[in-house]
């Protein structure tokens, strides 16, 4: 127990610790991550682990708040938009439920980032 207490606390400090420095989501960083699922996006069949811990650590970052939740949403919105004629929207949309990461948005060129509550 006493451990597991231990682990808030160190948990809460370096969450405070990013809040206090401004940390924030940068579109390179969503890019980084996502650019070992291109193949999947492009092409199908499986997702490989890389690619789903880029996923993970993407929505991760984004959760901290609405604003890198947006930002994320932005820099997917704008990747698939860039790549439209060489990835499928169907394996955009679906890599986040094959990673086992839940987006409250369908990833494609068409989301409404701004709508993100």
């Amino acid at each position: 127990m006493a451990n597991f207490k231990l682990a808030c606390v160190v948990l809460m400090c370096i969450v405070l610790l990013y809040a206090q420095n401004g940390y924030a989501v940068t579109c390179g960083e969503v890019v980084n991550n996502i650019i070992p699922c291109i193949t999947y996006l492009q092409i199908g069949n499986s997702v490989t682990a890389n690619c789903c811990n880029g996923v993970k650590a993407i929505f991760h970052a984004a959760v901290r708040s609405i604003t890198d939740l947006r930002t994320t949403c932005y820099c997917l919105k704008s990747a698939a938009q860039n790549l439209k004629g060489s990835i499928k929207q169907n394996n955009a949309a679906s890599l986040p439920s094959k990673c086992g990461v839940n987006v409250p948005y369908k990833i494609g060129p068409s989301i409404d980032c701004a709508s993100i509550k």
